[in-house]
Formats: C-alpha cells, structure tokens, sequence
C-alpha cells in the first residue's frame, strides 16, 4: 500500500506553478498541460524569429555595404603600395586615388558602403590610435615640453579662429584647420570635424583640410630639417621642434629619423603627446557645441564616444596591459581603418567644390603653419 504525503504533493505543485504563467496554475488536465505546451513552444518560435530577424537585418546592412567597403579596402591597399614602393605619404595617395572614384560616390550601389568607411570606421581608426602612445612616454619627456605642446596647441587653435573670422571664414573652419594643424594633421581634423556642427559645407572644409594639412606637412618634412639644421640647434631641439610643428605622426617620424636615431625619438614622442591632447580637445567642442551638431541625432549618438576610447585605451596600454601581438594588431588596424576613410572622403571630394574654396582657405591653414613654426621655435629658444 502507497502513502502519499500530500504536503509534499503540495509543495511540488507550488513550485512547479512557480514556473509557469499565472493563467495555467489552475488547470490540472491534460487540455491545460496541451496549452502550457503551446505557450512554451510559442515563447521559443518567437525568440528564434526575433533572433532570425536581427541576423537578417545584420546581413541586409552588410549586403549594402560591402561594395564601398571593398572599394575603400581596394584603394587603401593600392595607396599603401605606392607609399612602401615609391615613397611618399600613404594618406595623400589614398586621397588622389579615391577622388579618380568619384563617380561612384554620386549613385550606384557603392554609396552606403562609402558613408560608412567615412563615418564608422574612420571612428573605429581614431580610437585605437590610443595603442599609440603611453603614459610613460609623456612622463619621459619632463615638464618643459609638455608645457610648449600645451601652450602650442592652444595658441594655434585660437590663432586659426582668429585668422578664419579676419579673412571672412567660418569659425567653425578655423577651429577644425587650427586643430588639424595644432595637433596630428589628417587625423585630427577627422576627429574634429565630428564634435562640430555637420552642415553642408562642414564636409567640404573638412575634405579641404585634410588634402591642405598632408600637402603641407609633406613639405614641411623635407624643408624642417634643413632650417633647424642651419639655426645651429642640437639634435635635442631638433627632435623637439620636429615634434611640435610638423603636422602628421609619419612625417614627423621621417624627418626625425633622417637626422639621427635620438632626434626620431625624441620627435616622436613629442608628436605622441601632441595626439594624447586630442580626445581633451574633441571633448571640449562636443561641450561647447552641445546641441548644436543637428537636430536628427540624440546627444548619446552624436557624442564622440572614440575620443573617450582612444583615452582608455591609451591608459590600458600605459599599464601595460595589452599584449604586445594585440597591440600591434590594434595598431595596424587603427593605420589601414584611417587609410579606408580618407579613401572614402577621397571618393566623396568633388575637385570642382574644392576650387571653388579659393586662395583664402589656403591661406588660413597656411598661416596656422608659420604660427605654429614660429611660435615653437621661439619658445624653445628662450626657455629650453
């Protein structure tokens, strides 16, 4: 004979219609166990076609912009290979190369994926340059430098508002020239150009900034040199003012190499503290124009969330916590990403837009150059 002991009964049932829906406690026949059944198998169908929406909208968003994406991976490629075979800097081959691909910007099925590499991944790039520089590095340098790159960077950047609104410029172009100038040249403008108001001529400046700040830094590379080298400073200075004047991190370590394996360091780090400034600067135009980017996207999404990455990074590499194989792949990606995007605004720059600028946008970045020369050289003379 079987003893059943209806308080364990009870205590069973209880849990049992703990984990099912409120509405089948009560039913205790089999139509009831049919429906809890039913609910359980229509719970699961609508995960699955929840997650089978979401893949196929994934695909979809891929589908769009694979073909812009494989052009700004083809000509990235092809500008690299220039630069590594015949010399020069890799940025502006990938810009001269995109504008031949112009066309393709304006229709066809390359548009989407051609936004996004402009956009997304130029993001993507921008932050993980902060593999590019640690803590330890800015130590290193002692006090002195870091207060000419400080007091540098920020006289630049207000000598470009001032001389965009005194030749009739936005002040908006002024800033994003300024800081293109002041800190990392192709790279920053991109970073810039983000925390500003987007308008319709913010994209054009930004293209004209990027072509003027390569051009210029190319030649400053080759001419530098030659001018400290005839002021009779020591290599010490050199390397110095090489990484506080000219604008992009490759030239700066070409001119600074060229001379002699301690000026290339020294230089180096330099412009490494010049691009540790960048996220402070970005984040001081998204403060400033707060609300003022467009009303179509949330404050959330226009914040420039790769300039607070970009600083974490850079802490996470300062302890040391990256591994050296990761860091040099973080490092590689971060150079092929910003070579797609200035593929990528090479294909949207219309050279008929860009004349139409005239000799005045030239001339501000122009000056910001000799301010900038001018200013450090000065500096380092009478206090260093």
């Amino acid at each position: 004979m079987v003893v059943i002991d209806d308080a364990k009964t009870n205590q069973s049932h209880a849990t049992v219609c703990m984990a099912v829906p409120k509405q089948y406690h009560h039913q205790t026949t089999a139509s009831g166990l049919l429906q809890l059944t039913s609910h359980i198998e229509g719970s699961s169908t609508g995960i699955i076609i929840m997650l089978a929406n979401r893949l196929t909208g994934y695909l979809t968003s891929l589908r769009k912009i694979a073909p812009g994406t494989l052009l700004c991976a083809t000509v990235a490629i092809a500008a690299m290979f220039l630069s590594e075979h015949y010399g020069g800097p890799t940025m502006l081959f990938a810009l001269l190369l995109g504008m031949a691909f112009h066309f393709l910007s304006q229709e066809g099925p390359c548009i989407t994926g051609i936004t996004f590499c402009a956009k997304r991944l130029l993001r993507i790039g921008v932050a993980l340059l902060g593999v590019r520089v640690t803590l330890q590095q800015i130590q290193s340098l002692g006090l002195e430098p870091l207060l000419l790159i400080i007091v540098c960077v920020a006289a630049t950047i207000l000598f470009g508002w001032f001389i965009a609104r005194l030749s009739g410029r936005s002040r908006e172009f002024g800033l994003l020239t300024g800081s293109a100038v002041a800190i990392c040249g192709a790279s920053a403008a991109l970073a810039v150009s983000s925390a500003l108001p987007q308008t319709k001529e913010a994209e054009r400046d930004t293209l004209f900034t990027v072509i003027a700040v390569t051009t210029l830094s190319t030649l400053a590379m080759i001419s530098y040199p030659i001018i400290f080298q005839l002021l009779g400073l020591e290599n010490t200075q050199i390397g110095i003012l090489l990484g506080a004047t000219i604008h992009d991190v490759a030239q700066v370590v070409g001119a600074g190499y060229a001379i002699s394996e301690e000026t290339g360091d020294i230089a180096t780090y330099v412009k490494l503290l010049r691009v540790a400034l960048l996220p402070i600067v970005v984040l001081l135009f998204v403060v400033a124009y707060a609300g003022k980017r467009g009303g179509q996207e949330s404050a959330a999404s226009s914040f420039p969330w790769f300039a607070v990455a970009f600083a974490v990074i850079l802490v996470i590499n300062s302890m040391g916590a990256i591994p050296e194989d990761l860091r040099i792949v973080m490092d590689d990606t971060s150079r092929f990403a910003l070579v797609m995007a200035i593929s990528a605004l090479g294909t949207k720059t219309s050279l008929k837009a860009m004349a139409s600028l005239g000799l005045r946008h030239l001339g501000v970045i122009i000056g910001e150059t000799v301010f900038l020369f001018a200013l450090a050289t000065s500096l380092l003379v009478a206090f260093l």
